[in-house]
């Protein structure tokens, strides 16, 4: 179980390697051509809102952190399914990708 840390000011989105390493790949496009984007994940057990929503821009902190040294393989169609959801909606949605 990995975590992605967007701008230090909230716990750690915990995610699983393999969907954190399609995840980087998304992020990583969308920034490199300096697109902003809306990324949505469900909130950890106990915190008092249900889901959380980050602005993604480019000048903003971002870390993403393994759990494993060997990084998954990735699946080329689902990184199309990814980006396909993601322009589409504007916005990418964490907790579904899991199933995907």
């Amino acid at each position: 179980m990995g975590t992605l840390e967007y701008n230090s000011s909230h716990p750690p989105i915990h995610i699983d390697d393999a969907t954190l390493a399609h995840v980087k790949v998304i992020i990583g496009t969308k920034l490199r051509r300096q697109e902003s984007f809306m990324m949505t994940w469900l909130s950890p057990t106990g915190d008092s809102s249900g889901r959380m929503t980050a602005w993604v821009h480019p000048s903003i902190p971002l870390v993403l952190a393994f759990d494993d040294q060997k990084m998954p393989s990735i699946d080329r169609a689902r990184i199309a399914r990814m980006m396909d959801g993601l322009n589409a909606h504007g916005e990418l949605v964490i907790d579904t990708l899991s199933d995907s």
